[in-house]
């Protein structure tokens, strides 16, 4: 009996146009992302894969002008509902929607305060304040993250201290501490080492029982390890979507295919 897919978010017809820019960098772009399942976004440098990361948490609306069409859908948790984030105006509607579909950039980004004090931002943000809610939230954020043994004693420390490799764990932990229904990682491995390459590999694995990635890697063997579903990505276009095996083993297109087969990009 084959597995019933359930949508998180279904992207319709979305193009984006930077400000000023005289043509689209996406053009309609059709895409579903399923519930606690890793999509990959791949493709050659400058295709739109991270444009198209960050306009799923309209983080491109911290830089006024750029220009959203179609549609971006987010399941509404207690209705089932699917809403339009596109429609969003206001700033407490975009702070709640980045909460909700957290982000995981490049290089490991902790804010110059405390490792506790990293993980406890954003829930003193949502109004909690009480101190043993917020202990046991950090504790259980850094042991999902897989950091909790390496770092229990030393709370207090600069999180700036931390090795590359435990700072994007920690900015991983800080993310799912507010309990995001979706997280977007962009390229989240790039700036480390191998070691610390393979454990954000396996935490990503172990992430998804409890919320739904949507990687941009231009790790093709990366890709294949972690994501069930995989989107190839060409001038700002998609070109395929499938389950990853399907695009690895049997892509439909040929662009797909030379791609994969490292022929360009």
């Amino acid at each position: 009996m084959s597995e019933k897919l359930e949508k998180v978010m279904d992207i319709k017809n979305f193009s984006f146009t930077y400000n000023g820019a005289n043509k689209p960098s996406l053009k309609n772009i059709n895409l579903p992302i399923y519930f606690k399942k890793v999509t990959a976004l791949i493709g050659p440098s400058g295709c739109g894969k991270s444009t198209f990361l960050r306009s799923l948490n309209r983080i491109h609306d911290l830089y006024p002008g750029n220009k959203y069409e179609g549609e971006i859908l987010l399941k509404d948790i207690e209705t089932g509902d699917m809403e339009n984030i596109l429609k969003y105006k206001k700033e407490n509607e975009l702070i709640k929607l980045r909460q909700r579909v957290g982000m995981i950039f490049q290089k490991p980004t902790p804010f110059p305060m405390s490792i506790f004090d990293n993980i406890a931002y954003g829930l003193r943000l949502m109004g909690k304040k009480n101190k043993k809610f917020l202990e046991e939230k950090v504790e259980e954020a850094l042991k999902s993250s897989a950091l909790w043994k390496e770092v229990k004693d030393r709370l207090k420390d600069d999180a700036r201290g931390l090795s590359g490799g435990q700072q994007q764990r920690l900015c991983i932990a800080r993310a799912i501490a507010v309990e995001p229904e979706v997280l977007l990682m962009d390229e989240p491995t790039s700036a480390l080492d191998p070691l610390s390459t393979l454990a954000i590999e396996e935490l990503v694995t172990k992430l998804k029982e409890k919320v739904t990635i949507v990687i941009v890697t231009h790790n093709m063997q990366q890709a294949s390890r972690v994501s069930d579903w995989t989107a190839f990505m060409y001038l700002g276009e998609l070109i395929e979507y499938g389950t990853t095996e399907q695009i690895f083993i049997s892509p439909h297109e040929k662009r797909t295919a030379d791609y994969i087969a490292g022929k360009f990009g």
